[in-house]
């Protein structure tokens, strides 16, 4: 936390007022007097603010979430209180041995001194939960924010593009309807055509899809292009049934697979071969393919696709970013799997 104003004025202030409000009577009797006062004030309020304030820190790196605020209160007051009583009675220990006759070690002076270090602990901790708090709250203002105009532009985005993909969903139908029965490849590519845009069309409006119904898709959309590709194009998937149930960001696994189809060559002398796999160590669902760019006819790779797909898990507060990273001849992306309940209902099946 960037709090070094705040440590530089209120250590300074907070010392001064201590100083203002103790029952020394003799505090005002010179300027030496006052000041000794006040150095003595400044040596407790420095050691107490910023040890405790290091207590905070470390506490809310533990305990950082929301759900977890009041067991990171619950161990912050235990662990003030704790500290507090020591520094102050070591530093009474230390000021007894420069002054012995100003400050003399009794179990009473002692027990005040603690009870009376413990107000002003206790003020600038609640400070710093305060900032802490407000910070949270602003920064879950702004996503808010961030998210509605997602939203809005994603829904201005699928009105402008509403008449294509309908029009194209029920032309296939139709398409479907009119092949000869007997052309069973044929009557297979269009179905399978329709599925893809069906996803398309019922996904866009769900935040998160389950797993199994992203990976369904892709190999159906991996099947339209092996039609053309035939066994240049290679799909293994090492993705056990138990994880299929948690949730990836729809169109998120085919992005990958297509920048891999647009983006490298797959030829029967080098035949492309995509791995999807979930790693359980890391909870990340993994989509790899060798590096083998395609010069003729294609634009530069823009990496915007990967770019909105980083920005729409952050959105969602995954766990853990997506990462990117090319190594040893492989382009690898992983995809961080959520671990959520989905607000919105299921996709249907076929």
């Amino acid at each position: 936390m960037k709090d070094y104003r705040l440590r530089l004025l209120g250590i300074p202030l907070l010392a001064l007022l201590i100083t203002l409000l103790s029952d020394d009577p003799h505090r005002f009797s010179s300027w030496m007097h006052f000041l000794v006062n006040w150095s003595i004030s400044l040596l407790f309020t420095t050691v107490l603010w910023l040890g405790n304030r290091l207590l905070w820190e470390l506490l809310l790196q533990r305990f950082p979430g929301v759900e977890h605020t009041a067991r990171r209160l619950w161990w912050l007051a235990v662990a003030c209180v704790l500290y507090t009583s020591v520094a102050s009675v070591v530093l009474l220990v230390f000021l007894h041995l420069v002054l012995p006759a100003f400050f003399p070690l009794e179990a009473r002076t002692l027990l005040v001194q603690v009870a009376f270090n413990l107000i002003p602990t206790t003020v600038v901790q609640l400070i710093y939960e305060s900032r802490h708090f407000f910070e949270q709250w602003l920064w879950n203002v702004r996503r808010a924010e961030q998210l509605q105009s997602a939203g809005v532009q994603s829904q201005l985005e699928a009105l402008r593009n509403q008449l294509d993909p309908h029009f194209l969903f029920n032309s296939l139908n139709t398409l479907s309807a009119l092949i000869e029965p007997d052309n069973e490849p044929a009557q297979q590519f269009v179905e399978q055509m329709a599925d893809v845009y069906r996803y398309v069309l019922l996904s866009r409006d769900q935040a998160t899809v389950p797993l199994h119904e992203e990976l369904a898709f892709v190999e159906t959309y991996v099947a339209l292009h092996k039609a053309r590709f035939r066994d240049n194009l290679r799909v293994v998937y090492h993705v056990p049934d138990a994880v299929q149930a948690r949730h990836v960001a729809p169109l998120s696994v085919q992005l990958l697979v297509e920048n891999a189809l647009k983006h490298n060559v797959a030829s029967q002398e080098q035949p492309l071969l995509l791995t999807i796999a979930y790693d359980s160590s890391t909870n990340y669902l993994t989509v790899q393919n060798p590096v083998r760019p395609r010069t003729a006819g294609l634009r530069p790779h823009t990496q915007v696709g990967l770019a909105n797909v980083r920005r729409r898990y952050e959105l969602l507060q995954a766990p853990q970013p997506v990462q990117v990273e090319t190594d040893n001849g492989l382009f690898t992306v992983r995809l961080p799997v959520l671990s959520i309940t989905p607000t919105t209902h299921p996709l249907p099946t076929r």
